[in-house]
């Protein structure tokens, strides 16, 4: 039995390592990177969890993403913040599978999380631990659903929050943040200067920068994802899965839940193949998977209006690349004409209104079919990240009739 103080949640975390020099750190000390400068990943005692903890335990727990517990790193039950995000629907979407040339292809609605978008999870695993383990003030560099996803829990949590965002932002994500109270900067720029200023922003005010990878347990939030899907699928997988992709970070961390479930015996055979879609106006991603390179170049004059995917640089590019590599997987580009056309096409054909940046994944798949990457006998998953609903302008107004007096 996993023994912690009381209330606990048997929390099988162990230790923090750094993914580039290996070093074992505390995993309950406030700390952002290794002194190397790499990101630091939670690990867990799997090989006693295994002996203890069959998977059949979860068929009674509430669905929400902490029903894996013992997997997520929070140590005490009244640490957790929670708005019951997690366990999304997985649904067949046939009709638009069948359009792309696929036999069977499968949503993962992320936007039936909280605020709309699967960022949620990261935020409730990163704001419960932070708290935890004494942050006040938490701050972070980022496009905008991230921003608006830790300002919502900053908010429940009663923990301030710093939050930096391009200046073309998407306009709802704005208002959310100021109506959370969260203390908002706008830059002239990118992602990357949003996250330069936060970086200004911890020397000198002492924030604690909560940025993708700057700090470890936002990472255990969206890995949920993966142990979702193979439960929702009776414990197997599909053999694709298919994110927009912008810093990526959502591929390694189902990489790592992948890598888990097989040790605790929870899933056997190959992982799913993990491909990326980017925009055509920003894909380092891309440009390094043809290279063959395990990190990518700043993508200078970085340009698309699904937002999110507009990341010049991940800062975990490495981790997301050598995800795809491991499992087989592939990098594609879509334009943003495609990215509309997808949103309209999935909203046409299966009534679900994408976000920009899941709507890229449409003509993604399509391209991957065509290209003989994507069999269309494969199961396929693709990832619905985000609701459209809080994007009006995604899609063109078309003209109504007007009728009656």
């Amino acid at each position: 039995m996993i023994e912690h103080a009381k209330p606990g949640t048997g929390s099988a975390l162990d230790h923090l390592e750094c993914v580039k020099c290996q070093r074992i750190h505390d995993a309950d000390k406030l700390q952002n990177v290794c002194p190397c400068g790499a990101p630091l990943v939670a690990r867990y005692r799997l090989a006693q969890l295994r002996d203890c903890l069959p998977r059949a335990a979860l068929a009674h727990r509430p669905s929400n993403m902490w029903r894996y517990r013992e997997l997520l790193p929070v140590r005490r039950t009244d640490s957790i913040v929670s708005m019951q995000e997690g366990y999304t629907p997985l649904y067949d979407v046939p009709r638009l599978g069948a359009a792309l040339g696929l036999g069977h292809l499968l949503l993962k609605d992320e936007g039936a999380n909280p605020g709309g978008t699967f960022k949620a999870r990261g935020a409730a695993t990163g704001v419960s631990r932070a708290v935890e383990l004494g942050a006040t003030k938490v701050a972070l560099g980022t496009n905008g659903n991230a921003g608006e996803a830790w300002a919502m829990y900053g908010a429940r949590a009663g923990v301030e929050t710093v939050v930096s965002m391009p200046v073309d932002a998407q306009q709802m994500t704005l208002k959310i943040c100021a109506g959370c109270r969260a203390e908002v900067y706008l830059v002239r720029g990118l992602i990357s200067d949003a996250g330069d200023f936060i970086r200004r922003g911890t020397q000198e005010h002492g924030w604690f920068d909560v940025s993708t990878l700057k700090e470890p347990y936002r990472l255990e939030g969206k890995k949920t994802m993966a142990y979702e899907i193979a439960e929702q699928l009776d414990w197997s997988v599909p053999d694709v899965i298919v994110f927009p992709t912008g810093g990526g970070i959502a591929i390694a961390a189902m990489y790592k839940a992948f890598c888990e479930l097989r040790e605790l015996g929870w899933i056997s055979g190959s992982f799913p193949r993990l491909v990326a879609v980017q925009a055509e106006g920003c894909a380092p991603f891309a440009k390094a998977f043809r290279e063959g390179r395990r990190d990518s170049d700043f993508c200078h004059g970085a340009s698309t209006f699904a937002n999110g995917l507009r990341v010049p640089k991940s800062f975990g590019d490495f981790m997301v690349l050598d995800a795809i590599y491991a499992t087989k997987g592939s990098v594609v580009t879509v334009s943003d004409d495609e990215i509309r056309a997808g949103i309209s096409q999935a909203a046409e054909l299966e009534g679900v209104f994408l976000c920009p940046e899941a709507g890229a994944v449409v003509p993604g798949v399509r391209k991957l079919v065509d290209r003989g990457i994507i069999g269309s006998d494969e199961l396929v998953v693709m990832m619905g990240t985000g609701n459209g609903l809080k994007y009006p302008d995604a899609v063109p107004m078309p003209e109504f009739p007007i009728v009656g007096g």
